[in-house]
């Protein structure tokens, strides 16, 4: 009879563990936004933070580096945090790698995404070995050609094929004026909410003063929990 007992127990369990419905990854769950924005996690979480970040922002790497892990397995996997990521570009190096990080499907975003931010220090090197030559490249004649400049000059078509891009496929994304416009108009609504730097971050679409590092950020997110 015990036997029969716990083999109808261990029925039941298994029962129920199939019948429960499968636990979402929202880590692998991306959403664009109408501006273009990406919303990682769950899209209606009771929590929204959004970052504005800049690829060109030292500040913002650094945050990279210590808040991705951390954020994302604590925050964002529970599915009480959504994080909404929003470009504030501050110069053409920053819109054209911006531009790349937008560059194919949601699915791609965030590979993208650090990419760029845990791979700054490299890339970014080029900026104080520049000739004057190179830099006029980057700032004259068409909005294609300096994008097409920057990406060959800071090693951004190779990074992308690091990544699965070829040569023609970065060349369509970094001529998307379509997109350049969403990017550039994400920018201009954070003029108008306020911020003022990078990173910069929202809590529920109110601006938080003074947070602009993984610490005093996560201070605030810890409270709400």
């Amino acid at each position: 009879m015990r036997v029969l007992r716990l083999v109808s127990t261990i029925i039941a369990a298994t029962l129920c563990l199939a019948a429960s419905p499968p636990r979402a990854n929202w880590l692998a769950t991306v959403t664009v936004t109408p501006s273009g924005s990406h919303i990682i996690g769950n899209p209606k979480a009771a929590v929204k933070l959004t970052e504005f970040v800049s690829y060109t922002c030292s500040h913002c790497a650094h945050f990279q580096q210590q808040a991705d892990a951390p954020l994302g397995l604590v925050y964002v996997a529970s599915g009480k945090v959504a994080l909404e990521i929003r470009n504030f570009v501050r110069d053409p190096i920053d819109l054209t790698a911006a531009m790349l990080t937008n560059c194919g499907g949601s699915a791609r975003f965030q590979r993208n995404h650090n990419a760029f931010l845990l791979g700054q220090d490299k890339w970014i090197a080029v900026l104080g070995k520049a000739t004057a030559a190179q830099q006029a490249r980057w700032s004259t004649g068409s909005a294609m050609a300096r994008r097409r400049a920057i990406a060959n000059d800071f090693g951004f078509y190779r990074i992308m094929e690091q990544r699965g891009y070829d040569r023609p496929t970065v060349d369509r994304c970094l001529g998307d004026e379509a997109m350049a416009q969403r990017i550039a108009a994400q920018r201009a609504e954070g003029d108008r909410l306020g911020v003022e730097g990078t990173p910069s971050f929202m809590l529920n679409d109110v601006l938080l003063a003074g947070t602009h590092d993984w610490p005093s950020l996560q201070a605030q997110l810890s409270a709400r929990f």
